[in-house]
């Protein structure tokens, strides 16, 4: 019994297979729905799958853990003062706080100069809470706040720009006219700080101590600063605190400050991401539709070309059953079909585009097995209809029309 079974079935595929392939371009045109469906839906799920990961490590490796405070303040205070930053670093569960000092400034060196230099004073928990960023010489210390030394750290693009090859370290630089010495240079993706770069400023970067960035551009506030939190679990509880401590120090007034949690934006850019994903998705799946009715328009045609065919199969003992489950095998092949190539397109133009544009390439296996599930699932669907047709035909009427 199993093996006529296997044997009904494996002639069934046979005769599918050899129906396909005589008709190779109707067979083509039918499964083209298909495997536009099945393109757009993996190449739009990998692509966005890819900057979306991109986007989300970035961010995780420079906001994980942090708050991001601008201040406005008032005629009377427009910013924040040492006391103001002593305070929120005594606040609970906060690691540290990483004052920052924007400018832009004029630097020369005895091999060059430039006029449009992105300054930006900052403290050692800067350095100590974004690991790597110095590829040579030191970070800047506790020493070099309280003595606002003249220390600075430039980045690879200025070291070229001012130095012309000579190594940078230890040598002397004019920042508006005050000598400072270069203490280190920069890693190469230390400009991935979206922060600062949102503060203003060119590529090239130039880092010193923040209380000598205030005397340098004459100011006594603060601004801007970012809040390290040790326990992320209890991110909201240190929001609460912190924003009560700002609205105290500004006199109480309203729209004085604002706190941005770098992980509530992550959650939201994620989910928003999500949500386009899914609605892109299910537009591309509208074409998987359109191809699975082309499947069941394509099968009816076949079944009425094939009516003398059907009718002598019958005559000579076939089952409806078998009949049926030869044309539900014919609509599946060409689905599945469809789908096998769709996936192969849209891996390679989701490859590609990652190439161009320099994301990442994130092969989604869910993606693929979705579209090509999907695909084969609408050959079955839609070619219930036809097999169920071909199957109820009456063997007398099939060979009388033929």
């Amino acid at each position: 019994m199993i093996k006529a079974r296997i044997s009904m079935l494996r002639e069934s595929v046979s005769m599918s297979v050899r129906n396909i392939a005589y008709n190779r371009m109707r067979s083509f045109l039918t499964v083209l729905g298909i495997i536009i469906g099945v393109t757009a839906i993996i190449a739009l799920i990998t692509i966005v799958s890819g900057v979306t990961g991109q986007i989300s490590s970035e961010f995780e490796s420079l906001g994980a853990g942090k708050l991001s405070v601008s201040a406005r303040g008032t005629l009377l205070k427009p910013g924040l003062t040492e006391g103001d930053l002593e305070t929120i670093a005594a606040l609970d569960n906060v690691s540290g706080v990483s004052p920052s000092v924007s400018s832009t400034v004029v630097a020369k060196s005895e091999y060059g100069w430039d006029d449009e230099i992105s300054l930006e004073g900052r403290n050692e928990t800067y350095f100590r809470m974004n690991d790597g960023l110095v590829k040579r010489g030191r970070a800047l210390n506790r020493l070099d706040m309280d003595a606002q030394t003249r220390v600075c750290i430039v980045d690879g693009a200025l070291a070229k720009k001012l130095f012309f090859g000579v190594d940078p370290l230890n040598r002397t630089l004019l920042v508006n006219g005050h000598t400072f010495t270069v203490v280190g240079v920069l890693s190469d993706d230390s400009n991935r700080d979206v922060m600062s770069q949102a503060r203003g400023g060119s590529d090239e970067k130039l880092i010193v101590p923040y209380t000598t960035a205030l005397r340098l551009t004459g100011t006594a506030h603060i601004s801007s600063l970012d809040v390290h939190v040790a326990d992320t679990s209890r991110m909201d509880r240190v929001v609460d605190d912190l924003e009560d401590a700002l609205y105290r120090m500004f006199n109480y007034k309203d729209d004085t400050y604002n706190v941005i949690n770098m992980e509530s934006l992550l959650d939201t850019m994620n989910t928003m991401l999500s949500m386009m994903t899914a609605m892109l998705a299910g537009i591309a799946s509208i074409a998987l539709l359109v191809g699975g009715i082309g499947i069941m328009n394509i099968m009816l045609v076949s079944v009425t070309e094939r009516t003398a065919e059907i009718g002598l199969r019958k005559a000579l003992g076939a089952e409806p059953g078998q009949i049926q489950l030869q044309f539900l095998i014919e609509s599946f092949i060409l689905s599945l079909l469809g789908g096998v190539i769709g996936a192969v397109l849209g891996v390679g133009i989701s490859y590609v585009f990652a190439v161009a544009i320099g994301t990442d390439f994130r092969l989604s296996l869910m993606a693929i097995g979705l579209g090509v599930g999907f695909s084969a699932s609408v050959g079955i669907i839609f070619g219930w209809a036809p097999a169920r047709k071909a199957s109820n035909l009456n063997p007398i009427d099939a060979l009388r029309s033929a």
